[in-house]
């Protein structure tokens, strides 16, 4: 095989998945955009971005050594990468309160007494 990781092709889209699109690079090679690498940003149709028959500039970014499949891209060529909107982490507890493990060593004994009843109740109850 004469491609090369990096190197920048134009091919022909042959067949489109939900999953990415075929493009063909010669009579002979073929390979695969996947949605993810088709443009910036989420992808939610890939059949809206680009259709059978469409020429297109594509970058080699993997070819597996054993299965000589080709992995391309089309986002790795955009002038601005489009970054995801950031969102604040929420957390589930007020991390101010800064109780860490104190309300489970306050909780521990009383769990610890529920569980030896339980085993207690069921230990009687097969005996019988």
């Amino acid at each position: 095989m004469s491609y090369k990781i990096g190197e920048i092709l134009e091919g022909t889209i042959t067949g489109v998945q939900t999953y990415g699109a075929f493009v063909s690079l010669d009579n002979h090679t073929q390979g695969l955009i996947h949605i993810s690498e088709i443009q910036s940003g989420f992808t939610k149709n890939i059949r809206e971005v680009v259709q059978i028959g469409e020429k297109v500039q594509v970058q080699i970014i993997d070819i597996d050594e054993y299965t000589q499949k080709i992995s391309l891209s089309r986002r790795t060529l955009e002038k601005q990468f489009v970054r995801p909107p950031y969102h604040k982490k929420r957390y589930f507890t007020d991390k101010k309160k800064e109780i860490g493990f104190q309300s489970i060593e306050e909780q521990l004994p009383v769990w610890i007494d529920e569980a030896k009843k339980t085993l207690s109740i069921s230990k009687t109850s097969q005996s019988k």
